[in-house]
């Protein structure tokens, strides 16, 4: 066993990643059991002494997030009760996070809620991927390591050998996650302006703002709910000349109708990760899942061992130059 002081316990919103981070780590998973009471009251065992040891706890707040978060609660606590000399919330898909600011009078802040949660159940620190914005890192009162996901995408997008790439972000909100994804994979950028009147509302598109045609393209998003942004995007871009269209996203809630409307679009392929686990029955050829295991396990054992973490995504990719034309 390579990594003697760590221990990876998964809740049951992500078992496959937890264990695929274990075996990154060369550490077995953490003994847990989780369960229900006859009233749907959850419950935890921890079945391995913790004491004086550094901590990992891997569970996306991913549908049902209202099970998923209580149970992230009460294994924290249960650890924590448990003399664990530091225990890390590691969440992948940070449930909440699309409400962050109050949009209309008497609204949640729900994500702020969430966060202070996460803080009194006894988590030390947050490691996450891919926050929905990036005022969320000011949510928290505990130190926050943010992973972004485009390595592990752009990656892949390069093995692909694409020609005349231009990366959009889908919405305003997005770009700059767009922008940081198109350095990486040395591309430029193109911004859809959209017009959206109320949540998973499909999205109408007002603008495409920069050079698309003949191109090919790649819709950057942090998560994929009912997809309509993505293939009302992939439509519009095909109506001013794109000649392919590819998405990605780190989040893949896929909420029905989502894969039903990716099939039927012209997207031809949309790339996720696993920071929420995706069952056969929401798969399809368009579909190309990724892990973000190793990544996840690097920047833990960088954690446990005090060293830098944004070292691991400091320095950009460079892709073949895209042509100009129009």
């Amino acid at each position: 066993m390579r990594n003697s002081g760590i221990r990876i316990f998964g809740g049951t919103s992500n078992p496959g990643l937890a264990q695929g981070i274990a075996e990154y780590l060369d550490v077995p998973p953490g003994a847990i059991h989780v369960f229900r009471f006859a009233d749907g009251e959850i419950g935890v065992r921890i079945d391995e002494s913790v004491r004086g040891l550094d901590v990992f706890v891997v569970q996306s707040t991913c549908p049902p997030a209202n099970e998923t978060l209580m149970e992230l609660l009460v294994i924290i606590d249960a650890l924590r009760r448990a003399s664990a000399a530091r225990v890390t919330a590691v969440v992948p898909y940070f449930g909440y996070a699309r409400q962050d600011r109050k949009i209309k009078p008497r609204e949640p802040i729900s994500a702020k809620l969430v966060a202070n949660l996460i803080t009194t159940a006894g988590a030390d620190r947050i490691l996450t991927l891919d926050l929905h914005t990036g005022q969320l890192w000011g949510f928290f009162d505990i130190p926050l390591d943010h992973l972004p996901a485009r390595m592990i995408l752009g990656d892949y997008f390069l093995s692909l050998g694409l020609e005349n790439v231009v990366v959009v972000s889908p919405d305003i909100g997005g770009v700059k996650r767009a922008r940081e994804f198109a350095q990486y994979i040395g591309a430029p950028l193109a911004i859809i302006d959209k017009r959206r009147d109320r949540p998973n509302q499909v999205a109408e598109v007002v603008h495409v703002i920069g050079k698309v045609y003949r191109r090919t393209a790649i819709v950057v998003d942090d998560i994929v709910d009912t997809g309509g942004t993505l293939t009302v995007a992939a439509e519009a871009l095909v109506r001013r000349g794109v000649r392919e269209v590819y998405a990605c996203c780190t989040h893949a809630i896929l909420s029905p109708p989502a894969m039903a409307r990716v099939q039927r679009s012209p997207l031809q392929q949309l790339v996720v990760t696993d920071s929420i686990p995706v069952p056969a029955e929401k798969r399809g050829p368009k579909l190309k899942v990724l892990s973000v295991a190793e990544l996840l396990g690097e920047a833990i054992l960088r954690i446990h061992e005090d060293q830098s973490v944004s070292e691991l995504f400091s320095g950009p990719r460079v892709m073949q130059p895209a042509t100009e034309g129009e």
